[in-house]
């Protein structure tokens, strides 16, 4: 018979976001979130200590009988089972970490615990894209892209206008663009491409070089602006680069201070876990609701695909029902 602790481990098995504060390294929010889900599993209720049967000396024997030792089944725990002696249940559980970000970005940060490492790989090799907020300021460039690095330069930025700066998003779009069909591997003249474009298939196999698939500025107020930015295998120093990018196609410089991730594949900001709820039940409770969430969606899915055919299969029968028509009509002329 499986433990408490043992049902509850089998509950925490999936995938679940948090939210990773700046100044943070994500090896730090995992090894936090594994030693608070340890103390977790290993406070639940353990069940009775089993017993098993000793022959005990009779010690109101001793009086009676000096010279011989009584001896009496007894039933007595047994303690080499107890936790204070064997140590707790649980010493260990492997917590995977998604698409990671740096230390000096924030957002979410999804994780997994025990099967839920499998079903991590598979979700990151269904070409999912995340989505960023990035802050950024004109007129500084650094050593490496971001704020906390040395400066190089400083530059004017009163010739910059929002339209300015949505035509140079705009041509980043379309060179990205390009480079998602070019990696996609399909032809794009064919059948199989259109299908896959429709249902936001369309995408590099296997790894690739990083993508931008949406790019937009959400805030612009001289000389700070925000953009907001949909990318496929990306990481938060690519992100900074394309700042700097931008701030040189607009005839300056420019800095992003700070990156934020708010959505990872179907983990959204809002499903992400913060500091004080990193623990077994509030990780529990994101682990099912985010179970329940994926089998609707399957329903909704597969309901659609069997609309789909009954669809198909009604056109086909109405189409073989006007060719019986034309075929009658023929022989009776």
């Amino acid at each position: 018979m499986a433990t408490a602790a043992v049902r509850m481990f089998r509950r925490l098995e999936g995938l679940f976001c948090v939210y990773k504060p700046s100044g943070v390294h994500w090896k730090l929010v995992r090894d936090s979130i594994e030693t608070n889900l340890l103390k977790g599993l290993n406070a639940a209720p353990f069940q009775p200590l089993p017993q098993e049967v000793r022959f005990l000396a009779n010690t109101s024997s001793f009086s009676e009988a000096p010279k011989g030792v009584t001896l009496c089944a007894t039933s007595v725990p047994v303690l080499s089972k107890h936790p204070l002696v064997s140590g707790p249940e649980f010493q260990h559980i492997r917590v995977g970490v998604g698409h990671r970000l740096d230390a000096f970005s924030s957002g979410v940060l999804v994780l997994a615990v025990g099967n839920g490492n499998k079903v991590l790989n598979d979700l990151y090799k269904t070409r999912i894209t995340r989505d960023y907020t990035l802050q950024c300021e004109f007129g500084t460039a650094t050593h490496g892209f971001s704020h906390t690095d040395r400066v190089v330069e400083r530059s004017t930025y009163s010739h910059i206008t929002r339209d300015k700066l949505d035509r140079v998003l705009a041509m980043l779009q379309g060179a990205n663009q390009k480079a998602l069909l070019m990696y996609s591997n399909v032809d794009m003249r064919s059948q199989e491409a259109y299908e896959m474009a429709v249902q936001g298939l369309l995408g590099p196999e296997g790894k690739s070089v990083p993508i931008l698939t949406g790019l937009r500025c959400i805030h612009f107020e001289l000389p700070k602006f925000t953009l907001e930015a949909q990318c496929l295998n990306e990481t938060q120093k690519y992100l900074r680069k394309v700042v700097h990018e931008i701030g040189l196609e607009l005839r300056s410089t420019a800095v992003c201070k700070g990156v934020r991730r708010t959505r990872d594949g179907p983990f959204m900001l809002q499903d992400a876990l913060i500091h004080h709820h990193w623990n077994a039940a509030d990780v529990m409770q994101a682990i099912q609701k985010y179970h329940s969430s994926k089998n609707k969606k399957n329903f909704s899915q597969s309901q659609i695909k069997k609309q789909g055919l009954q669809m198909s299969d009604v056109t086909k029968t109405a189409s073989q029902q006007n060719e019986t028509k034309e075929e009658t009509t023929a022989a009776d002329s």
